[in-house]
C-alpha cells in the first residue's frame, strides 16, 4: 500500500480523537495536527511514523501538545525517534 494511502486511511481516525479530546472542530485540530512535530513527522516519509497506528499517533501529538502548551519547540523534529 502506498504512504499516501496508509495516510488517508489513518489521518481520519487521528483528526476525530484530537477533537472529541480537545473539543475543536475538524479545521483546527487539522491545522493544530499539520504544524506540530508529530504532524510533520506523519508527513515525512523517511520517518516511516505513517506506519503507526492512529492511537499511537493521536497520544504523540496529546504528549507533545499537552507537554508544550501548544507551542511547537524547534529540539522535537531534530530529536524525534523517527528521524532517519
Amino acid at each position: 500500500m502506498a504512504h499516501g494511502t496508509i495516510r488517508a486511511t489513518i489521518l481520519p481516525e487521528v483528526i476525530k480523537m484530537i477533537c472529541d479530546k480537545f473539543n475543536w472542530n475538524e479545521e483546527t485540530a487539522l491545522d493544530k495536527f499539520y504544524t506540530s512535530a508529530t504532524g510533520e513527522n506523519f508527513s515525512d516519509d523517511e520517518t516511516g511514523f505513517y506506519g503507526q497506528s492512529a492511537l499511537y499517533i493521536y497520544s504523540q501529538f496529546c504528549d507533545e501538545f499537552l507537554t508544550c502548551g501548544g507551542q511547537r519547540p524547534p529540539e522535537i523534529r531534530e530529536n524525534s525517534l523517527f528521524k532517519q
